[in-house]
Order: C-alpha cells, then structure tokens, then sequence
C-alpha cells in the first residue's frame, strides 16, 4: 500500500458526504477505448454534431451504424475493480452520489443504485425520442437498422429517436445537471476518478465542490488542469489504487 492510498483512505474514512466524479479513464480499464486520446475513435472518425443529427439523414445512419459497431465492446465489457470500490463506497454509506462522464452504464453494474447516479453525458444504453423523450430498448433500434438501414421512428410520437448520449452541440440535461450540483454543494469531498478535467461544464463540479467547502482529492493516470487546487493528487492506475484505498480504510 503506497503513502498515497492511505492519505486517500483516511479522507473518505473521515468523510461524511463524499461525492464519487468519474471519467473515462476509469473504463479504460475494462477495456473501452478513450474517445479523445490519441488512437481513440474521435481520432480516427469525426464526432457527429447533434444539429447534423437533426437534419441529415445520412449523418443518421452513420450515427446508426458506428452505434452497432460498438455492440460487441458494450456487450462484453464488465465492471473493473475501480466501479467495484466505488459501489462500495456507496454501498457503506461513504458516497452520497456518484457523477460520471461515461455513457458505459458500467457504474449501474457494479451495483450502484440509479438514485445515487449522475450519468451527465447518457448512456449508449438505450435511445430515446428526441420529441417526447420516450425511452426505447437499443436492440430493438439496431435490429430494425441492420434490417431497414435506417432508425425507426418513435412509435409514439413519429419523432427521431437517437441514442440516450449527449453529443457535441446537444444541450446537457437540465435534470442531471441539477441533481450533479445539488450532490456537489452538499458533500465535503469530492473524490475525481480518471477524469482529465477538459471537458465542461462537467469539469467545473470539483471546483464547486472546493468553492463550497470540500476537499478535492484527484486520481488519474496524467496530471489534469486542476490538480494545483486539490488537496491530494494520486498518479497512478484506478483499480489497484482504488483496492488498496478499500482495504486501508477496513484497516483503519
């Protein structure tokens, strides 16, 4: 057990009101690819803006198409041992919230309850009408595109449906935003987990956490934009990190 995990340990034990904020480095680890870092899909494809989205069919199907092309990944990637220490955290108590980045559903998984979850950018998950905002199961969607080429339409209402992912131009969701902030204001330690803090609004959540009262404590593999305001930052992998911090605080 390094210095480090102990510090990190002795934090939560003495928490009350922890706030868990993940990014995609926590699901490198299971095996899903980085969109934004070098090699990662966004370097070798061009994100789909959410207005073309809207007006372009083409851009639809292309939409379709990359989505069906990840099913197995979605299909066979499993909760690492970083989700697995978060839903204990929240499990005993420690976490009142979990906030994340990722669109894996991994968290969901691992065994944390939708109540204690934030998912701030979707889930790739399912889809849903962009009109009424009916859900609708993703594998009936990609069987209906790999047979007619095309998305169906929403049986309810004849909207577009898309799936239930926040992409480039599209406006975060007002509810998730809202419940992200409430959690953060409340607790007095924000724990960041394999985010680079580049992307907002979302990076901007540590520093309320820290502008309300709570210590930051930072653990990702790179340094981030925000490590000179935390009160702990750990280089280092998530899970073996995140392991050692469980069995510190059982020792403690």
């Amino acid at each position: 057990m390094t210095d480090d995990a102990a510090l990190l340990a002795a934090m939560l034990r003495e928490s009350r009101r922890a706030v868990i904020f993940t990014g995609a480095g926590m699901s490198t680890e299971s095996g899903i690819p980085d969109f934004r870092s070098p090699g990662g899909i966004w370097s070798r494809m061009q994100p789909i803006a959410f207005q073309d989205y809207l007006s372009d069919a083409a851009a639809r199907r292309l939409s379709w198409q990359r989505r069906l092309e990840m099913e197995e990944t979605w299909n066979t990637v499993a909760p690492n041992a970083g989700h697995r220490a978060v839903a204990e955290l929240v499990m005993r108590g420690k976490a009142s919230h979990v906030i994340t980045q990722n669109i894996d559903g991994l968290h969901q998984q691992s065994g944390v309850p939708d109540e204690k979850l934030v998912e701030l950018h979707g889930s790739t998950r399912y889809a849903k009408c962009l009109d009424c905002g009916t859900r609708l199961e993703i594998a009936g969607i990609l069987g209906h595109f790999t047979a007619q080429g095309d998305a169906p339409d929403c049986a309810k209402c004849g909207g577009l449906v898309k799936t239930a992912t926040i992409s480039f131009g599209q406006p975060m969701p007002e509810d998730e935003m809202a419940r992200a902030q409430a959690a953060v204001k409340a607790c007095d330690l924000m724990l960041v987990l394999g985010s680079s803090l580049l992307v907002y609004p979302a990076a901007g959540f540590p520093l309320l956490a820290k502008r309300s009262g709570a210590r930051l404590a930072i653990l990702n593999r790179e340094e981030t934009p925000l490590d000179g305001f935390a009160d702990l930052v750990i280089n280092g992998e998530i899970g073996p990190t995140m392991g050692s911090v469980i069995a510190a605080i059982d020792a403690l």
